[in-house]
């Protein structure tokens, strides 16, 4: 195992109009057992006092601000260009929307550090609705001819991870610099699935790390149930299956059909719209 100096992780946070998430998840960080070099919150030109109120009650914080909402691939990146000028060894990006277990990262880190082919770790994520139990175990994998990913609810494997989800992800420097930055084409959803299938392709593992616990709010920033998130979701997934699908007109179609059925099932004809939209107008987002 490798040597742990965790003097050398940085801890990218994302936030739009978001403190009352960003605030409760910075004050969980504080109670790590070990301490990250930097935290950095990358406020995606948010039009709230979120930025004035992280500044004052967590001074130790890095905040970088963009000139409009770059999306969470584009946020994630702006931290990460950040850290890389810093000698970092590892970047966790984070949900704003989390509070993390005390012994989250340290365990994220043994786990990276356990094997030098570990391009990126996941961690167990609990939703914070009690009666929804296990959010994902690390992450999930992904149905090419239903065109849908799905996550895994249970301990599994290393080698049954096609994906760690973007809420908890540990990623290596060295596995940056090889297959680069996140994909801002993705601007929501799927970019995490992207990046992990490009890891995969490079010779990159996955993992999870077992005592890794975060607890995760989900869909804070467009809200459950939306016509936004159901926009973002379906042009993010057309466009994954376009470049990772051996037949992309399957998988897309598939997905699109079965969660444009499910929608006008229940009579939610905006969330139906949003979901041809969004499959649709791909180069709009």
């Amino acid at each position: 195992m490798e040597a742990c100096v965790l003097s050398k992780v940085g801890i990218v946070l994302l936030n739009w109009n978001g403190w009352r998430d960003t605030c409760p998840c910075l004050a969980s960080l504080r109670r790590l057992h070990t301490v990250a070099a930097e935290v950095v919150v990358v406020d995606n030109a948010s039009t709230d006092d979120s930025l004035s109120r992280i500044r004052r009650d967590f001074p130790e914080v890095t905040p970088l601000e963009t000139s409009r909402n770059l999306g969470f691939a584009g946020g994630c990146n702006t931290g990460i260009r950040h850290l890389l000028g810093r000698d970092t060894d590892f970047f966790w990006l984070l949900n704003n929307d989390t509070i993390v277990d005390s012994g989250a990262l340290q365990a994220l880190v043994d786990k990276a550090r356990s094997n030098p082919n570990m391009g990126a770790v996941g961690s167990v994520i609990h939703s914070a609705d009690p009666f929804a139990g296990l959010e994902a175990w690390g992450g999930g994998y992904i149905n090419f001819w239903l065109g849908r990913s799905r996550h895994f609810r249970q301990p599994v494997t290393d080698e049954s991870l096609e994906f760690v989800t973007g809420a908890s992800m540990l990623i290596r420097r060295e596995a940056v610099e090889d297959v680069g930055l996140l994909d801002e084409r993705f601007f929501m959803y799927w970019e995490d699935a992207d990046y992990c299938f490009r890891l995969r392709e490079a010779g990159w593992k996955l993992g999870v790390a077992g005592d890794s616990h975060i607890c995760h709010k989900g869909s804070a920033s467009v809200g459950k149930g939306s016509a936004t998130l159901d926009r973002y979701f379906n042009a993010s997934a057309t466009r994954f299956f376009e470049k990772h699908a051996r037949t992309p007109s399957i998988a897309v179609w598939t997905g699109v059909a079965l969660r444009l059925g499910k929608r006008m099932l229940s009579g939610d004809w905006e969330r139906a719209r949003a979901v041809r939209a969004g499959a649709n107008q791909v180069s709009e987002i």
